[in-house]
């Protein structure tokens, strides 16, 4: 039995003999056309979402809105009830804001709050009810739970 070469059946196995970095171009074109579509799209989304926002032109102090009434309405838990005019500040580490009274500093309500944000009422006449705990220097200290503007 004769063994004969087949030329055809002979492959060559090197690989980037006819390569010449055509697979790196290809890598770094891809690439590069995902940044720039990615940027494309960026700018796109960007400036339709421009016009959604809730642009508040008429209102150019960044001012919070007091709503009417916040809180919890529970009279059940919330029993005490004290109106005035809301300050920031407690007495000696006791409460975060206080009513202003008639009567002097002596009628001071001193208020904190777990449930109800108070910072939007400050200046305002306003009616709370929440819970009394003793304080060592307030002679009244509130855990308001509702809040009502006057």
């Amino acid at each position: 039995m004769e063994i004969t070469k087949n030329p055809s059946a002979i492959h060559n196995l090197d690989n980037n003999a006819n390569d010449d970095g055509a697979s790196y171009k290809t890598f770094f074109a891809f690439i590069g056309s995902a940044i720039i579509l990615g940027v494309l799209a960026g700018f796109i989304i960007a400036f339709f979402q421009k016009g959604t926002k809730n642009n508040n032109s008429s209102n150019s102090s960044n001012t919070v809105t007091a709503a009417k009434t916040a809180g919890i309405a529970d009279k059940k838990t919330f029993k005490d009830s004290a109106e005035g005019i809301l300050r920031e500040g407690g007495i000696d580490g006791e409460g975060t804001y206080h009513l202003e009274r008639p009567g002097g500093e002596s009628q001071n309500v001193y208020l904190t709050s777990t449930t109800v944000d108070l910072s939007p009422y400050v200046g305002k006449k306003v009616k709370v009810w929440g819970q009394t705990y003793a304080g060592d220097k307030a002679g009244w200290l509130m855990d308001v739970g509702w809040v009502e503007m006057q």
